[in-house]
């Protein structure tokens, strides 16, 4: 019991409070009892972090029993995950040891905690070198024990939600490597309320205005909407009550993240996002029949009440997905005309929903029951065998295996195949074996020949065409989408390519050495930047193809700047480079960046200290984050930039806090999509409010007609968001407008 509010609370108390707490989180579940080796594991983790605080001021003991009460409840794993949950920071923040914690606890306990270890402090190291090595370590401790990267997730949760005590460039390396790696291995692992709150909390660090105007919205629907449910699920509870059936309704609201992300992606605004409700049924089963049977029952009973969708069936209970998910997803039409999303599960399918992969263990018949998953955690050990030694390509190939959805094909004798979705022919010859990919010249599909880069469709029948003389080919990584043909192929491209980098970098330093230049770090970031390339590699590889002229460098790269030039590169306001992921000044600035603190984007500074990334092309107003090259150039990103996203999980310890500091001087070419009822005198009143509204400059424009509908993209000269939120405001009140968003391009 906690004192009462009038007694002051101690630590110890706090602390025991909060333990208690989390045996009693496990004395609801259904496993063994083992209260004594969880309060020997808590003991020993509190004597040993006494003492410690976290940034936010609280004891760090804390912070591992939070992490065990999410392994138990969120979860649903027993002691052994719990004990090493409590145990997952001693041996990296204290003085004991792997051997010790084994002689206390056990060999398999100290394999987890050693697991977790190797990778503590975040997937990566703050060496770039080292990260694809560190996320190997992950993958490998992973396919080892499922529960390391189970625990793993689990901690990163408990940070995500107290990450508002850390520093902004901190919080931005964290949820951008939360977004990036940790929400896509939840959603592989089936953990889907993990999965969507560390998505949504990834969303509020980031972007926290756009956050807090959405939760906004959502309060505001709230009455509408649960008018709505009660009119929808009413019918529903009754038909299946009178039916006899044992079941529970719950309304699913879609996160914030999921609502932002498809007003982005299909550039609407939050009043047309119409499935952020859905129905949930969850029944238990009846003895004697079937699950799939039984889906199928309450399946007709809901559509003899609303009509279907016929192209919104999802057919999860036949098929799984490979992350174990189970469930018959319809969309009807409901009240009113709006379409509703029912989806139908039984309590095992809603375990596994919730708790993923140790709710599918738990239900599993037997030893040769091998699920997708299963399957799955083998691919993982494949990837490991060839590694990409670039932590960002080995990421972006292992992450072709996280989010993508399946689909089903068959071979020519009939068996079913999964493979992801967007997979070529090349894909799966590959995914049948790395033999059969090699020599791979084509395939029939549906017993008709199509070429290697064919996209295969669920249900089609394909067989693999070969030729012992056919080899690969560099523009078959055109072809391909999935990780495993990725590996395979790079795998045999960068032997290859080992031999171009080593007879490059023999020419470069001939090069430099001809010319009296030292080849120092200075100076090879001098000749990256004039071939505008990013990393040594690079230019050793293609100064090894014979792609670069290195005769004359000494004229070209090193010659001295007249103060005419120098003077001309310092007027361009907001100079971006046409590198997307490190863009760098033409000179190396000589002041380090601090990257403790927040970088002020003044016009003064523009192309001295920082630069707009080409990729996203920022304006003031964006929420941006910035990147330190190698030359010390601050590179600016919009926070949901692609790019970005790969550098805050890949060089976090490069990112770092940037303010728009900027007046209404510098302005930027910005695109409107406008769309509406194509009446006469429409387009003057468009431009009317563009021009003689706000005074804003037209670049350019398209328009095209259909039918009495107009699509129009207007190129427009802006100072920053502001001004365009003003002008959709205004463009969205001409009465034969139907939408207007900002694009990019």
């Amino acid at each position: 019991m906690l004192p009462t509010l009038l007694e002051p609370i101690t630590e110890d108390e706090l602390i025991q409070h909060e333990f208690e707490a989390l045996l009693g989180d496990y004395s609801k579940t259904s496993h063994r009892q083992k209260i004594d080796i969880i309060t020997k594991a808590f003991n020993f983790a509190n004597t040993a972090h006494r003492g410690i605080k976290r940034r936010s001021g609280e004891p760090y003991i804390m912070h591992p029993l939070a992490v065990a009460r999410i392994v138990v409840t969120e979860i649903g794993l027993g002691s052994t995950s719990i004990c090493s949950a409590l145990l997952h920071d001693v041996v990296e923040d204290t003085d004991y040891t792997i051997e010790d914690i084994e002689n206390l606890f056990g060999p398999k306990i100290a394999q987890i905690v050693d697991g977790l270890t190797k990778i503590s402090g975040g997937v990566f190291a703050e060496k770039a070198s080292e990260q694809a090595e560190n996320f190997r370590k992950l993958l490998i401790t992973m396919s080892e024990d499922i529960r390391v990267i189970l625990i793993k997730i689990s901690d990163r949760l408990h940070n995500m939600r107290t990450l508002g005590s850390m520093p902004l460039p901190k919080q931005y390396k964290i949820a951008g490597e939360t977004q990036y790696i940790y929400a896509p291995l939840a959603h592989r692992l089936g953990l889907f309320q993990i999965k969507t709150e560390l998505e949504n909390l990834s969303f509020k660090f980031e972007h926290p205005d756009t956050y807090k105007e959405i939760e906004t919205k959502l309060i505001v629907d709230e009455v509408s909407r649960n008018r709505f449910y009660k009119e929808f699920s009413d019918p529903i509870d009754k038909k299946l009550t009178e039916l006899g059936y044992d079941f529970r309704l719950r309304a699913r609201i879609k996160s914030v993240y999921s609502i932002w992300r498809k007003m982005s992606t299909r550039n609407i605004p939050f009043e047309e996002v119409y499935d952020i409700l859905a129905e949930r049924i969850i029944f238990k089963p009846r003895e004697g029949m079937n699950e799939k049977e039984q889906c199928w029952m309450l399946y007709s009973a809901i559509t003899a009440l609303y009509k279907p969708h016929p192209e919104r069936i999802r057919d999860w209970v036949s098929t799984p997905k490979a992350n174990g998910y189970e469930a018959l997803h319809v969309t009807v039409m409901g009240p009113g005309g709006r379409w509703v999303e029912v989806q139908i599960r039984s309590e095992r399918m809603n375990d596994i929903a919730e708790q993923g992969l140790a709710a599918h263990w738990k239900y599993k018949s037997g030893e040769a029951d091998e699920s997708e998953l299963d399957k799955w955690l083998k691919t993982i050990k494949e990837l490991l065998e060839h590694p990409e030694p670039n932590a960002i390509d080995f990421m972006d190939t292992f992450k072709l295996n996280l989010f993508a959805s399946e689909i089903f094909v068959f071979t020519p004798k009939g068996e079913i195949k999964t493979i992801a979705q967007g997979a070529t022919a090349l894909d799966f010859a590959y995914s049948v074996h790395s033999d059969l990919g090699n020599h791979c010249i084509g395939a029939k599909v549906n017993h008709k020949l199509v070429p290697l880069s064919y996209k295969l469709n669920s249900g089609d029948q394909i067989e693999i065409l070969t030729s012992k003389k056919q080899v690969p080919q560099i523009e078959w990584l055109d072809y391909i989408t999935t990780a495993k043909a990725k590996t395979k192929l790079r795998t045999l491209f960068k032997k290859e390519e080992k031999v171009f980098m080593i007879e490059g970098q023999k020419r470069v330093d001939q090069a430099l050495a001809l010319a009296n230049i030292a080849p120092d770090n200075e100076n090879v970031v001098r000749l990256l930047n004039h071939f505008n390339l990013t990393q040594r590699n690079e230019l050793y590889l293609q100064a090894g193809k014979g792609l670069l002229n290195l005769e004359e460098i000494s004229k070209i790269v090193f010659k001295p700047k007249s103060q005419n030039v120098f003077v001309k590169y310092l007027k361009r306001p907001f100079g971006g480079s046409s590198e997307n992921t490190k863009a760098v000044s033409p000179v190396v600035p000589e002041v380090k960046i601090d990257r403790k603190k927040s970088i002020k984007l003044t016009e003064e500074n523009a192309g001295k200290t920082y630069t707009l990334a080409e990729c996203c092309r920022p304006i003031p107003g964006d929420d941006v984050l910035g990147y330190v090259n190698e030359a010390e150039m601050v590179i600016v990103h919009k926070r949901q930039c692609p790019v970005a996203a790969k550098l805050k999980s890949s060089y976090g310890e490069r990112i770092v806090s940037v303010d728009w500091a900027t007046h209404k001087v510098q302005s930027f070419v910005e695109i409107l999509e406008i769309k509406g009822i194509d009446r006469k005198g429409v387009l003057i009143q468009i431009l009317k409010v563009i021009s003689e509204g706000y005074g804003v400059n037209i670049n350019k424009m398209s328009i095209e007609t259909n039918d009495g509908i107009f699509s129009g993209k207007f190129f427009i000269y802006v100072h920053d968001t502001e001004d365009i939120n003003n002008l959709c405001r205004n463009i969205i009140k001409i009465k034969e407008i139907n939408s207007v968003q900002r694009v990019q391009e």
